[in-house]
């Protein structure tokens, strides 16, 4: 991203604004564009870089950096990671697709503390990693998973039907 035309804009509107004053407030405007090119450029990068932390926040678990090459910033974007599509679901060897949060779950947001042995966290912290989430969103996926798999909504009966014969043994 170039500074260059915003800076010379600045520059620019300072001399029209310094012909109002006559020729004392054009002389000043003279030098006082010089010292100003860098402090300029100082507020425009960090309103660049704000910006880029408030997109990262935003677009967590990927993120936007500003790398200044020279005296010039410059954009990298790393998206977050694709979840794949449903129909790609069976190329990827079966794994289920994260459940859909209901309409009910878009309302306002609670916070929960809970409190988990250091080895569970770090075995959440990691499976998050993996999954290319942050550890809130996997955990909010993994509690929605349980609920609809014990509610019996979307899970089907893989046991056999208990009765009360039991038989044990070979056959042939």
């Amino acid at each position: 991203m170039e500074l260059e035309p915003y800076v010379s804009a600045l520059h620019h509107d300072l001399a029209v604004a310094a012909e109002a004053g006559g020729p004392d407030a054009r002389a000043l405007a003279e030098r006082l564009t010089a010292p100003l090119d860098s402090a300029v450029r100082l507020a425009l990068l960090d309103a660049l870089s704000a910006a880029a932390a408030e997109i990262t926040r935003d677009l967590a678990p990927g993120s936007v950096d500003l790398r200044l090459r020279g005296r010039e910033p410059s954009f990298v974007v790393t998206p977050p990671p694709a979840q794949p599509p449903l129909d790609d679901v069976a190329a990827t060897g079966g794994a289920e697709p994260a459940p859909r949060l209901s309409e009910s779950d878009e309302g306002p947001m609670t916070r929960i503390n809970l409190r988990l042995p250091q080895e569970l966290k770090d075995r959440v912290e990691d499976a998050a990693r993996a999954a290319g989430m942050s550890v809130n969103a996997w955990l909010v996926r993994s509690a929605t998973t349980a609920l609809d798999e014990g509610s019996g909504a979307r899970r089907t009966e893989r046991r056999a039907p208990t009765g009360g014969d039991r038989f044990t043994g070979w056959v042939q």
